[in-house]
C-alpha cells in the first residue's frame, strides 16, 4: 500500500508526519509523494486561525477530488476543534484527534482495515525523509500548553502539556543521524515548556543531545521568550546549537501584550535579544507580531511600530487578527476594522522586508558552513544554482557546476551579495 503524508501549519505538524511515515514504513507499506498515486492519504489539518481552517476544509475537498478511490484520515487541529464538521467532508474515511496522534497508524490500519505487512517492512526513516526533499528532521519532543493566551486556539486543540521521555528522543536523534540527516529541529507546542512533567527544563535535553549524539546541527522551534534561563543562555556556546531563535514578540506595545496575556514586557524582551546579540554575534531572531488585536489603539500600534523597528529581527511571520471563536479575545471590545488591519499589515509588512535586508547586508563577506539542500535552479546552460542555510538560518544560493551534487554536504560559502529572499555566495573550495 501507498501512503500519502500531507499537512498545513506548523513545524510541530511536520515532525508528526515523520513519525507517521516511519511507522506506516515498519507495517511494511510505502511513502509516495504523489497523492494521485496514493491509496491512503493522511492530512495533519490546522486551524490557528480561521484561514487557517478554511484551508483544511478545502484541501481536505481537493483530496478527495484529485484521488476519490484513497482512504482519506484527517487529523491535526482543525479535525480536533471541528471533529463532526470534517467528518461530514465528503471523502472523509477517519477522523483522529490530536489526542490519538500517537496511535494514528495502528489506528488507520485498524479502523480501515488495512493490512499490515511487517515481514516486508523498509528500512524506517531514511525513504520517508529524502522522498519530500529534506535535508533535516523535525523532531516531536512536547505536546500541549499550560499557558492561555487570549488569542490562542492551539492550546485548547492541543490540551495539557506531554514531554517525550530524553531517552527516546536521543535514540530517534542517533537513528535520523545513521540514516544521513545532518540537521534536526527540536519542536513541540510549547518547546520551552518540556521537561514541566517530568522534573526536568528543555536546556536538560539539549544537554543530553549535545552529549549523546553527534548529529552536526542542532535547532530549536518557536520558543516563548519567557522561559530562556541562563544555562539555556550558556548551550549556545556549543557551535552544534544553531544562532537562531524564533522568540514570539506578538505585540511591541505593553498594553496589548496585557490584553493578550503575554508574559513577557517589552523591556525583558530587549534584555534578551541584547543578551543574545551579545553572545553571538549575527545572532537571527526571527518573530511573530498579530496586527490589528482587539483594541488596539493608534498609540498602541504606533508604540509597537516603532519598537519592532528599534530592536530588528531577521524576518517576521505577520498576523492579521481574525476573530477566532471559543478564544478570549474574541469577546473582547474595540474589534479593529478590517481597513485599518490592512493599512498596518502593509506597513509592517514594508518594515520587515527593511530589516530582513538589512540583516543579509549585515552578513556579507562572512562565511558560514552551508548545509545545502536538494533542490536547485538552472543557471546556465552547464551549471545551476544550489541552495542552502547558514548556522544562523539565512538562505545562500552558489552557483556550481550542472553535474555537481553537494546535498546533504556541509561546506562552506562566503556570502557575497544581498538578494530579495536569499543572499548570494561562492563555495570556499
Amino acid at each position: 500500500m501507498l501512503v500519502h503524508l500531507q499537512t498545513l501549519g506548523c513545524r510541530l505538524n511536520e515532525a508528526e508526519l515523520e513519525t507517521w511515515a516511519q511507522d506506516f514504513e515498519r507495517a511494511g507499506h510505502g511513502i509516495t509523494t504523489q497523492a494521485e498515486a496514493a491509496h491512503l492519504i493522511v492530512l495533519n489539518s490546522c486551524a490557528v486561525t480561521q484561514d487557517a481552517a478554511r484551508k483544511s476544509r478545502q484541501l481536505i475537498r481537493r483530496i478527495h477530488r484529485d484521488n476519490p478511490q484513497a482512504k482519506l484520515v484527517v487529523s491535526g487541529c482543525y479535525a480536533t476543534l471541528n471533529q463532526q464538521q470534517a467528518e461530514a467532508e465528503m471523502g472523509v474515511d477517519l477522523v483522529i484527534g490530536n489526542q490519538d496522534k500517537d496511535k494514528l497508524v495502528d489506528l488507520a490500519l485498524r479502523e480501515l482495515n488495512l493490512s499490515s505487512m511487517p515481514a516486508q517492512a523498509t528500512e524506517p526513516g531514511e525513504f520517508s525523509l529524502f522522498t519530500r526533499g529534506r535535508q533535516r528532521a523535525f523532531v516531536k519532543v512536547q505536546d500541549g500548553c499550560r499557558y492561555r493566551c487570549t488569542f490562542c486556539i492551539v492550546t485548547v486543540a492541543r490540551g495539557e502539556e506531554k514531554s517525550r521521555p530524553i531517552a527516546a528522543i536521543i535514540e530517534e536523534i542517533n537513528t535520523l543521524h545513521q540514516q544521513g540527516i545532518a540537521e534536526i529541529v527540536l519542536t513541540g507546542v510549547h518547546l520551552g515548556g518540556y521537561g514541566s512533567d517530568l522534573g526536568c527544563h528543555l536546556a536538560d535535553l539539549i544537554q543530553a543531545i549535545l552529549a549523546q549524539t553527534d548529529i552536526p546541527r542542532i535547532r530549536l522551534g518557536s520558543l516563548e521568550p519567557w522561559e530562556l534561563t541562563d544555562s539555556f543562555f550558556e548551550l549556545f556556546d556549543n557551535p552544534r546549537l544553531m544562532p537562531h531563535l524564533h522568540l514570539p514578540l506578538q505585540s511591541g506595545s505593553d498594553s496589548v501584550l496585557r490584553r493578550m496575556a503575554r508574559r513577557c514586557k517589552t523591556q525583558e524582551f530587549t534584555a534578551i535579544i541584547e543578551r543574545l546579540r551579545r553572545q553571538i554575534p549575527h545572532f537571527n531572531v526571527t518573530t511573530d507580531i498579530i496586527v490589528g488585536f482587539p483594541g488596539e489603539t493608534e498609540q498602541e500600534w504606533q508604540e509597537s511600530f516603532d519598537y519592532i523597528a528599534a530592536t530588528g529581527f531577521g524576518h517576521i511571520h505577520i498576523f492579521t487578527y481574525s476573530r477566532r471563536e471559543g478564544t478570549k479575545a474574541a469577546s473582547l471590545p474595540g474589534q479593529v476594522n478590517n481597513t485599518i488591519k490592512k493599512q498596518r499589515s502593509a506597513a509592517l509588512h514594508r518594515l520587515a522586508e527593511e530589516m530582513k535586508l538589512k540583516f543579509y547586508r549585515d552578513n556579507l563577506g562572512r562565511e558560514f558552513p552551508v548545509l545545502w539542500e536538494g533542490y536547485s535552479e538552472p543557471c546556465g546552460e552547464d551549471r545551476q544554482r544550489v541552495f542552502g542555510y547558514t548556522p544562523n538560518y539565512l538562505k545562500v544560493g552558489c552557483i556550481v557546476s550542472r553535474d555537481r551534487s553537494v546535498e546533504n554536504q556541509l561546506m562552506t560559502a562566503r556570502l557575497t551579495e544581498a538578494g530579495q529572499n536569499w543572499v548570494a555566495g561562492e563555495l570556499a573550495e
